[in-house]
């Protein structure tokens, strides 16, 4: 006699866990490579850093002058954080120098659906730099 119960659940048990590997696959490729938004941030870079214990990532921040609606009023510091892929080390170049002159930058930025520990640590990661006094 044969045991074809226990092959037809071995086989089923098989096609299940392929088709969960290819959905967890599918699902870690969109949140890893998607991008959810795009734009521009304009503002003076305050620190370029490499921080990280076990990653080690490249880490920046700008202040972002906004004014409020009070006729007068000064301006009221924000500050936005980013992060620089480890492949752009003319990103990096860029923005150190922009950090000691002290010149505003407009960033491009992109923002990522989910924070992987070995990317960075912010969802948004520059993608340009335009420095305004670099002309």
């Amino acid at each position: 006699m044969t045991n074809s119960g226990g092959s037809n659940v071995r086989k089923m048990l098989t096609k299940i866990l392929v088709i969960l590997f290819i959905i967890l696959a599918a699902v870690s490729s969109f949140l890893y490579l998607g991008v959810y938004d795009e734009g521009v941030r304009a503002g003076k870079v305050l620190r370029v850093s490499k921080k990280g214990i076990l990653f080690k990532t490249y880490e920046g921040q700008i202040s972002i002058e906004a004014f409020g609606g009070l006729k007068g009023a000064s301006p009221i510091a924000e500050t936005f954080d980013f992060s620089i892929e480890k492949k752009r080390p003319d990103l990096i170049d860029e923005l150190e120098k922009a950090a000691l002159s002290g010149e505003r930058v407009n960033l491009h930025y992109i923002k990522r659906y989910t924070i992987f520990p070995w990317r960075g640590e912010t969802k948004y990661f520059v993608v340009k730099v335009e420095r305004m006094n670099a002309l």
